[in-house]
């Protein structure tokens, strides 16, 4: 349930950021399940694994330099679906990414933990 949950507040998370920027575009809700899909499984795989590479920058940054990593995660995710998943350039990405997590936040606690606690 929890990977589920997680998905579906992804693909409307960015379904959400695709609507409020311009230079951020996704092919409708398919398009949006498929990135949060392979969002999922990059944040999984791939960010840790970058996250470590990085540790002296993001310590220095004060873990600034992670959105960083998120917005290439995304560039790299956008490239791999083409057409239906298009990012203008690195500095949208990054804006994406701040977004995106500040609406994952505020998702998982009005939304999210909320209802895991009534179950």
């Amino acid at each position: 349930m929890g990977c589920l949950m997680h998905w579906l507040v992804n693909t409307v998370v960015l379904m959400v950021v695709a609507g409020f920027f311009t230079g951020f575009t996704l092919d409708g809700f398919g398009a949006a399940l498929l990135a949060a899909a392979l969002l999922g499984v990059a944040n999984a795989i791939v960010r840790p694994i970058l996250v470590a590479l990085t540790l002296p920058i993001t310590l220095l940054t004060l873990g600034i330099f992670l959105f960083v990593i998120n917005g290439f995660i995304l560039m790299v995710i956008a490239s791999i679906m083409g057409d239906s998943f298009v990012i203008s350039g690195f500095g949208m990405a990054f804006l994406a990414a701040v977004v995106i997590s500040i609406l994952n936040v505020m998702i998982n606690w009005l939304i999210v933990e909320p209802m895991r606690e009534r179950s």
